[in-house]
């Protein structure tokens, strides 16, 4: 009777989750899709228009330059953690305290980090590089742990029949036990790009709310949630941020879905 009622409990947990997710779901389609018209997608954004395309473009810069300033260092630093430093290591407790503690951290201080580092200490201003900077310090904790989580997946025994085999730990690491810890890492990355994607708070200070396409590193921008949030907070076209809050969903999706693929597909070959 306890097993039975411990699995009836968690599957109410997980049918509840579900539905709070489909309702959110179904609430911005139904919402936003009667509101999406061709000007929001105009290349020039103006104040009748409300493109959000080159936000939409913005969105997709950042993302890749967060991921690769992020990704190296996460991955390395979860590699130097679960194979390289000693049991009861001083400096991997410290680093493993700190990716704690920046798990926490509120987005908005890290936005004021940004600007307080990237746009006055180094004098960019507002650009979409200060932008990318800070979002890849909030998510390099998120990768570190997800990342030394799929190593430990990897058994023991693979490493020391490597290792018995006359192979050194670089080759054991890169020809073993990364292809092994691959779809894990990639969960990581994919929540990672989730968190990108949705941030507000974050980039409003680092890259500002300029509306168009960043011409460069040191021009300011805004992302589509940045976007959605300007729209909002003006009052004048809230149908718009309706629309714009579509396709951020289907955005997110999209490269939750793709990612999957791309995860399933490394592991066949892996294993072909």
């Amino acid at each position: 009777m306890r097993d039975r009622f411990l699995r009836l409990l968690t599957t109410f947990a997980a049918l509840l989750t579900l539905g709070v997710l489909l309702a959110l779901a179904t609430y911005i389609l139904i919402r936003g899709i009667p509101c999406l018209r061709p000007s929001l997608f105009s290349p020039v954004y103006t104040s009748e228009n409300v493109s959000l395309l080159p936000a939409l473009i913005n969105t997709l810069t950042v993302t890749a330059l967060s991921l690769l300033f992020a990704l190296p260092a996460g991955v390395g630093a979860a590699i130097y953690l679960g194979e390289y430093a000693r049991r009861g290591s001083r400096l991997a407790a410290v680093v493993r305290l700190a990716a704690e503690t920046l798990q926490g951290i509120p987005s908005i201080l890290y936005g004021l980090f940004g600007y307080l580092l990237w746009g006055l200490r180094l004098g960019w201003g507002f650009s979409i590089l200060g932008g990318a900077l800070t979002l890849a310090v909030m998510i390099l904790p998120v990768i570190l742990r997800t990342t030394e989580e799929a190593l430990r997946s990897v058994p023991d025994s693979w490493r020391e029949s490597c290792l018995g085999l006359g192979a050194g730990r670089l080759r054991t690491i890169t020809r073993v036990v990364l292809p092994a810890a691959a779809p894990g890492i990639l969960a990581g990355a994919i929540l990672s790009v989730g968190r990108v994607v949705g941030e507000t708070a974050a980039l409003l200070y680092p890259a500002g709310t300029a509306t168009g396409v960043a011409e460069s590193l040191f021009s300011s921008c805004r992302t589509l949630s940045i976007h959605m949030y300007a729209l909002l907070s003006e009052g004048l076209h809230t149908d718009a941020a309706y629309a714009t809050a579509v396709v951020l969903l289907v955005l997110v999706a999209g490269i939750n879905t793709l990612s999957a693929i791309l995860a399933r597909r490394a592991v066949r070959r892996r294993w072909s």
